[in-house]
């Protein structure tokens, strides 16, 4: 081969070093895409909602599965699922233990049967890793011998006196065998592509191939890497970077294999060639800034989520609404979190368990919130039945007065008592409102009848004052008192009145009944001795007068010594809230017995007229008595209107 040749195989070589080398030697794999980094967010998302049995299902079935890449992204975010909630329930555990008396030093943490199957279905899949990783690195160890044994072979070619062709063929056939060994530890690589490549060089300054049979590999060489070329720029329209990225990784490799092309081509193909490389590693290089731009500000934004969900956490409540609500506001931030992309690897689950870790503790306690108040709503719903039976049972009441407190009571009981479940609360509330309504419906209803007829009695009573009024006296005083007596019974016989209606009739018909008396010459005081004297008797089974007088005269003596010995005791109580009530009581009964001894001081003054006017006529006495007796009714008809 000539030196022009020469110069365009070794022009070549050196500018491919320029970036074949670089991508070869760049780990594909160092930044996720941003669906793969949604896909692992959505599989670490869904592992936090299994149980540990679920976690240990999914290990167990990963441990046999044969796809290796799978394995390895699923197994840890299995197995940092199954660690997280393990130790939640080994933290649970401990907090047991010392609530129930014990040091938290003497707690030891023993794995169940859980965590043993688990640590064994993980182990298997690391040793079918490592064996896999093993058997890769072993068949790469191959490759190295077979590429070696080329070497040798082109070595030994170099020295053949076989013809032309035959040493071309071979040559041919060699170059195809090279193209077709896998991969091999990327240490080797650099190493042996200079090696295969210095050979090569050798082959061609060794057998001198003519300028035609040159030029003709030369051309197919070109339109190898025309090719390569159209494939590279096909790879501009691969939306994902990673894919691209390995694509672009196999095609320098490929292009490393493929010979010289003419060297009039060699400077244009190259730069067609390494501006397509150029500018997906450019965009590879740019997306990897802006991923990185992006994930940091998902980071922070996602910093600031946690902080908003720490606040939401520490802050107090004292009713369900609150809890209610905050734990609205932390869902809406979990809504926002799934609107956030991805954050750096280093950094995701870390950011991840400290959010989730916040909405777990404020759930777990809302829970037993809820619990406590679903309890106190059912005691709610006991107290608040037990008042609408007791209300549906006065509902049919009429004693309005007593009934009517009664009711107030109940009111003032149900506003006392707290909340029910809302599709209870209307209902009982109905129940309440409906008892209360009955009643004071009746009520109002029989206030109205009550009215209607208080009119005709006011009518009634005034009928009477009228006939009073106009009431003309005859020569006979029996029959007088006996009309004024009738008039008093018709009186006494008429329904109920207002107080007010009451008093003012009552008055004016007194006044009227006073005159009368007047007339017919009746002293009242009289009168209500002479009753007193007849009552005295009439109690008294109709004994001599001076016994009745005697036997009072005891009893009166029997009360004012009692009088005595408790105005004797009033002096002895201490001044204090218990002997203030004490002293009063005692005071009550001084005043009564005071009462009584003064009705009995009337009594004996009665008596003692009696014996001395006890020659008056019979007859005369009969209608003294009568005429008492009156004046007595006359009295009890004041006291009791």
């Amino acid at each position: 081969m000539d030196n022009l040749n020469q110069d365009v195989v070794l022009e070549e070589k050196d500018n491919k070093n320029d970036i074949s080398e670089e991508i070869l030697s760049i780990e594909s794999d160092e930044v996720l895409d941003q669906e793969e980094q949604k896909s692992i967010d959505k599989l670490i998302e869904d592992y936090s909602h299994f149980s540990r049995q679920e976690l240990l299902n999914e290990i167990t079935t990963l441990s046999n599965s044969e796809n290796i890449e799978q394995m390895k992204m699923r197994s840890n975010l299995v197995r940092n699922a199954f660690r997280d909630l393990t130790q939640k329930e080994i933290e649970q555990k401990k907090k047991d233990f010392v609530e129930a008396g014990n040091n938290e030093e003497d707690f030891v943490e023993e794995d169940d049967n859980l965590t043993i199957e688990f640590n064994k279905q993980y182990a298997i899949y690391k040793e079918k890793r490592q064996k896999y990783l093993d058997e890769q690195e072993q068949i790469k160890m191959e490759n190295v011998q077979k590429k070696n044994s080329i070497l040798e072979e082109l070595k030994q070619l170099l020295d053949s006196d076989e013809s032309l062709k035959d040493i071309y063929d071979k040559f041919n056939k060699i170059q195809e065998r090279w193209k077709e060994i896998g991969q091999v530890p990327r240490a080797e690589i650099n190493n042996l592509w200079q090696n295969y490549h210095f050979l090569i060089e050798k082959f061609y300054d060794k057998v001198k191939i003519n300028r035609e049979l040159r030029e003709l590999d030369l051309k197919k060489n070109l339109d190898a890497k025309i090719a390569l070329c159209e494939k590279v720029e096909e790879l501009l329209l691969e939306p994902s970077i990673n894919k691209s990225f390995k694509a672009l990784q196999e095609i320098h490799q490929k292009w490393k294999e493929i010979g010289g092309v003419p060297q009039d081509k060699n400077e244009e193909i190259w730069e067609r060639f390494k501006k397509a490389s150029d500018t997906i590693n450019n965009r590879r290089q740019q997306y990897y800034e802006s991923i990185k731009a992006d994930l940091e500000t998902n980071l922070l934004a996602k910093k600031a989520l946690c902080d908003k969900a720490e606040e939401i956490l520490k802050k107090e409540r004292n009713t369900i609404k609150q809890w209610t609500n905050d734990g609205g506001d932390l869902s809406e931030l979990l809504k926002l979190w799934k609107t956030i992309g991805p954050v750096p690897q280093k950094d995701n689950e870390e950011i991840w368990k400290r959010f989730k870790g916040s909405l777990n503790e404020f759930f777990a306690l809302r829970k037993d919130v809820l619990k406590e108040f679903k309890a106190q709503q059912e005691m709610n719903f006991t107290k608040k039945n037990e008042l609408c039976l007791k209300a549906e049972a006065l509902s049919q009441s009429t004693q309005w007065k007593k009934t009517t407190e009664e009711f107030k009571k109940l009111r003032q009981q149900w506003k006392e008592v707290g909340g029910v479940s809302k599709k209870l609360s209307e209902e009982l509330w109905n129940r309440f409102q409906n008892a209360c309504n009955t009643f004071f419906e009746n009520k109002a209803k029989a206030y109205l009848d009550r009215k209607e007829e208080e009119g005709k009695n006011i009518a009634k009573k005034q009928e009477i004052i009228n006939q009073v009024r106009d009431f003309s006296f005859g020569d006979n005083k029996e029959e007088n008192l006996n009309t004024i007596k009738d008039f008093q019974r018709q009186w006494s016989e008429v329904g109920y009145i207002n107080q007010v209606e009451r008093e003012r009739l009552q008055k004016e018909f007194r006044k009227i009944i006073d005159e009368h008396f007047e007339k017919l010459r009746i002293d009242k005081i009289d009168n209500k001795i002479d009753n007193i004297i007849q009552n005295t008797s009439s109690s008294q089974g109709g004994k001599p007068s001076n016994k009745i007088k005697t036997t009072l005269t005891n009893k009166k003596n029997e009360l004012v010594a009692q009088l005595r010995t408790l105005e004797n005791n009033v002096g002895f109580f201490s001044h204090s809230k218990q002997s203030n009530l004490l002293k009063e009581e005692f005071e009550k009964k001084i005043e009564n017995i005071k009462k009584e001894i003064a009705l009995y001081d009337v009594k004996i003054k009665a008596i003692g007229k009696e014996i001395a006017n006890k020659d008056v006529n019979k007859q005369d006495d009969n209608k003294e008595k009568e005429t008492s007796n009156n004046a007595k009714e006359e009295l009890e008809d004041k006291k009791e209107e």
